[in-house]
């Protein structure tokens, strides 16, 4: 048996592509049938062979049947793949590893037009095959024949778009009609596949799909594989289906939160609201209604909004009656309008203001905010205020986002409340922290000094930098720098605050947002903090939750990896959105840590005693155990939560079985942390700019943990080359006055050498 892992490079791990077009139907059959082979005749009856059609010809008439299929992710298109049209009501034939998982899918067809993929109709992740429905009811599908009767030397076309080129099509013969590739029946051709004809047809020389092309061989270009296209056909006469709300994961808006009405895309994205395409209502409107809670009267509404154009449309919509009736206050054309909707068509909406603002800043974030009483809507831009519109006729409702025409925007920050107001500062504060940074400016203070006066209030100093900011455009990356300093030294206070705490009070989940929110300062943390609650909130008062340890485990396994989605990220591991709790949250994908902390906090909440997390050298697992002692049973939650003997975490943790034995102990939460914000430094350490990527996460973890002997030497080396020399030397001597328990006497020695050569610098 050949083995796959040596011979052949899957066509998804290299970056798959296809082109699309569409397929002939054979004569008399009928949309997306099996044609029956025929009754076996005796030799005088068999007809002739049939005439073999040329290769141009078969390409003229299935062009028009080939799709591209297309994944996206977090970080937009992530891979392209071949199909064709298996049914004219829309069923795409391609390959399980082209669609990925718990990703959005679209299918491009011959004509240009791209269609959201609206159900997995059936897949099957051994045989690496899958059925795509979209809504289109005029494609042509191509005939499917009988790989049983392959012969081995008959002449056959492959059909796709390899390396990214537009449609091409190449010939070749059947090597062997049946090659088993690790117990999976497959077509083996003389032909060469390229990365992107993965998921297209092969076909015989009438015309006929015998297969999908799937693999490509690593030891020679003109070799390839195929999945017989009657395995296909079990998956056509017993479907799997999933419709795509349930498929996706990513980028889905929770539902329990948010309500789209009249279409267009809504997506979320660390906890940005993105929306793109038309809606349905007229004028391209729609509108995405916050479902959480409901405003009373009188109420204040608030988001940030930022427009891909500011010929686009987009901003607050309140007063909504779950149709067409609500008001729209948003930036177009430069202006900002304030409109109420009474209705579906152009006579039933009227503009009931419309102003240019010089507080509005076109290209950037705008924070609108409106207030609504008995008789008057205010409306604000950046907390000045543009109108104060006398209006009634509409109140109560649900509140939200609105958008207009094919505008694409997106929104972050959005609350509800009696008073949203920005609260007045301190003049005396605020005045000393403006000295501050003027000395700062001015080179009479330091950096450490001036962070010690805004730390003693980081939302006022935020405030009082950004003014600063504004006013001396010259000195603009400077207080960037600053700024980011500040909220990044203002969350290491903070989580190093949190985790001094005795290990049974310390809050995982806050500690782990905040580790977040150190490289997102738009993060919202109660927004998740209160999506995690609702999680919880399902799972209290469960049958199997009250039963003890063994039942709440297989419960919570299945809650979140079989209920809900959560999964390994394999297809972008490196990714920091795995790194950060809020997207996995979001997007249901993540590291083997991060899904461990979600796994870890839902049972602490819920009360479900002797789980935790379980550090071992190359993937954090969960771990469990009935009573206090002995020793713990393993979950790997990388994999769906899977049961694991310690010997078996072995044999995947370690090549020669061995780890060290602190390993398998149950973690403590500010190891858990510790070890989020490492991984989160091994993957900026590794960057082009690694002494600017790096030192922020240097720092963090050395505001946790001071005696962190191996970053602080780093950090060291890392001022030095980056021509901090007076930081390294700040480094360095802190450790001669602090020794870990580690420095040995040579050590020691060396890092008095380095320092005095440093001071002498």
């Amino acid at each position: 048996m050949l083995s796959a892992r040596i011979l052949f490079t899957s066509i998804a791990a290299a970056g798959i592509s296809c082109l699309s077009t569409e397929p002939a139907r054979a004569a008399g059959a009928k949309p997306g049938t099996v044609p029956k082979p025929p009754a076996e005749k005796s030799p005088a009856e068999k007809p002739a062979p049939e005439k073999e059609k040329s290769v141009a010809d078969i390409a003229a008439a299935i062009r028009p049947s080939l799709v591209k299929v297309i994944q996206e992710g977090r970080q937009g298109v992530e891979g392209l793949g071949s199909g064709f049209v298996l049914r004219e009501d829309g069923l795409i034939a391609t390959n399980r590893h082209v669609i990925g998982e718990a990703r959005r899918i679209k299918v491009e067809t011959s004509d240009g037009k791209v269609e959201e993929v609206t159900e997995v109709y059936a897949s099957d992740v051994r045989l690496d095959l899958a059925i795509l429905r979209i809504a289109r009811k005029d494609l042509k599908p191509l005939p499917l024949g009988d790989s049983d009767k392959l012969l081995q030397g008959e002449r056959i076309v492959a059909m796709g778009n390899p390396e990214g080129l537009a449609f091409s099509v190449v010939e070749g013969v059947i090597s062997e009609p049946k090659r088993d590739v690790e117990g999976l029946p497959m077509i083996q051709l003389a032909v060469p596949i390229e990365r992107g004809n993965s998921g297209g047809p092969l076909l015989d020389r009438q015309g006929r799909v015998l297969g999908l092309l799937t693999l490509k061989s690593a030891r020679t270009e003109n070799l390839g594989f195929a999945m017989p296209v009657n395995e296909l056909k079990k998956l056509i006469e017993k479907p799997n289906p999933v419709p795509m709300n349930r498929w996706l994961t990513i980028g889905v808006l929770n539902p329990r939160v948010w309500k789209p009405v009249m279409g267009a895309q809504w997506s979320q994205h660390a906890g940005v609201v993105n929306v793109q395409q038309p809606g349905d209502g007229f004028g391209g409107r729609a509108l995405c209604l916050w479902k959480a809670e409901k405003p009373g009267t009188p109420f204040e509404a608030e988001v940030a909004v930022r427009l891909d154009d500011e010929a686009g449309a987009a901003g607050l919509a309140f007063c909504a009656d779950g149709g067409e009736r609500h008001y729209g206050f948003y930036p177009t054309g430069g202006k900002l309008r304030l409109t109420r909707f009474d209705g579906a068509d152009v006579f039933t909406w009227k503009i009931l203001n419309e102003s240019a603002s010089d507080a509005y800043r076109p290209g950037e974030w705008n924070t609108l905010r409106v207030r609504v009483d008995a008789e008057h809507i205010r409306c604000f831009v950046n907390g000045r205020q543009v109108f104060d519109q006398d209006d009634h006729e509409l109140r109560g409702g649900d509140a939200g986002l609105c958008k207009f025409r094919g505008t694409q925007a997106s929104y972050k920050g959005f609350r509800l409340g009696t008073d949203l107001v920005e609260k007045p500062v301190d003049p005396a504060l605020a005045d000393s922290l403006r000295k501050s940074m003027e000395q700062f400016l001015a080179g009479k203070d330091t950096r450490d000094k001036v962070m010690e006066s805004l730390l003693a209030d980081p939302a006022l100093g935020h405030r009082v930098l950004d003014e600063r900011r504004k006013a001396l455009e010259q000195s603009a990356a400077s207080l960037r720098d600053l700024e980011a300093d500040l909220h990044r030294g203002a969350v290491g206070r903070e989580l190093a605050r949190l985790l001094a705490e005795p290990d049974e009070k310390i809050d995982l989940m806050r500690c782990a947002l905040l580790v977040s929110l150190h490289d997102n300062p738009d993060l919202d943390i109660e927004t998740y903090l209160r999506e995690f609650a609702r999680m919880v909130d399902e799972l209290k008062g469960d049958a199997e939750i009250a039963k003890g340890t063994l039942p709440a485990v297989r419960r919570l396994t299945n809650y979140l990896f079989e209920q809900n989605g959560f999964h390994g990220s394999r297809n972008d591991y490196d990714s920091r959105s795995n790194s950060y709790i809020n997207e996995v949250i979001d997007d249901r994908e993540g590291l083997p840590i991060t899904l461990s902390v979600i796994y870890l906090e839902l049972a602490s909440r819920l009360g479900v005693k002797n789980v935790a997390g379980i550090p071992l050298p190359t993937r954090f697992m969960v771990g469990y155990r009935e009573k206090a002692e002995g020793e713990f049973s393993l979950l790997d939650v990388f994999d769906g939560g899977k049961p694991l003997t310690l010997a078996e975490a072995r044999e995947i943790v370690s090549p020669d079985g061995n780890i060290p034995t602190e390993s398998t102990k149950a973690a403590a939460k500010k190891e858990i942390i510790l070890r989020m914000i490492r991984n989160l430094l091994g993957r900026a350490l590794q960057s082009s700019d690694a002494p600017k990527e790096a030192g922020p996460y240097f720092n963090l973890v050395l505001a946790i943990d001071p005696q962190a002997f191996r970053e602080r030497v780093t950090r060291a080396r890392l001022r030095e080359v980056s021509g901090n020399p007076e930081g390294a030397a700040e480094d360095l001597a802190w450790v001669l006055e602090h020794p870990p328990k580690e420095l040995d006497a040579p050590q020691r020695l060396a890092i008095k050498d380095w320092l005095e050569k440093l001071r002498g610098q």
